[in-house]
């Protein structure tokens, strides 16, 4: 098994915060409104949504990826920090055993965030990730908090 990693810093004009809110409390609720084309539900299937629980993704029609089930690792609101792993679904295929990934949201003097994501991807035998494979992930995770990050921008109230 081998462990690729891959980092990613987002800077924002929204608050820490208000992205820690809408994308790791209330994401079961906000991120299925929000992007209904991309994700379809998310649910708590096992546990009461904090550190041990499992929430399943369902991915709506017409993506590869049809559902995740993530585990919840940590989730620490006084920190504004969230760690999850993927543990099943389409994602992994017959690639990984797991992929992990840590965020933490942190305040910026003007009011904005700077958001880092750790990606850690653990391959099963000897699979080796290609360059795209790592860029593509990461794009994608990037893609979520922009439109998020719009959305709030538009709805200042929202989760303040």
């Amino acid at each position: 098994m081998g462990v690729y990693r891959d980092e990613a810093e987002y800077s924002s004009q929204i608050s820490a915060p208000r992205l820690f809110k809408a994308l790791v409390v209330d994401a079961e609720n906000f991120v299925p409104k929000l992007l209904p084309e991309v994700v379809k539900s998310i649910q708590v299937v096992h546990g009461d949504g904090g550190p041990g629980s499992i929430r399943q993704i369902h991915i709506a029609e017409g993506e590869k990826v049809r559902s995740v089930k993530n585990r919840i690792d940590e989730m620490n609101e006084e920190r504004l920090a969230f760690s999850y792993t993927t543990i099943e679904g389409d994602v992994l295929k017959d690639k990984f055993e797991s992929i992990a990934y840590e965020v933490k949201f942190e305040a910026k003097p003007d009011g904005g965030s700077n958001n880092k994501i750790i990606i850690k991807y653990n391959t099963k035998g000897d699979y080796e990730m290609s360059e795209d494979e790592i860029k593509k992930g990461k794009e994608t995770t990037l893609d979520i908090y922009k439109v998020v990050e719009a959305y709030l921008l538009q709805n200042p109230d929202l989760y303040a």
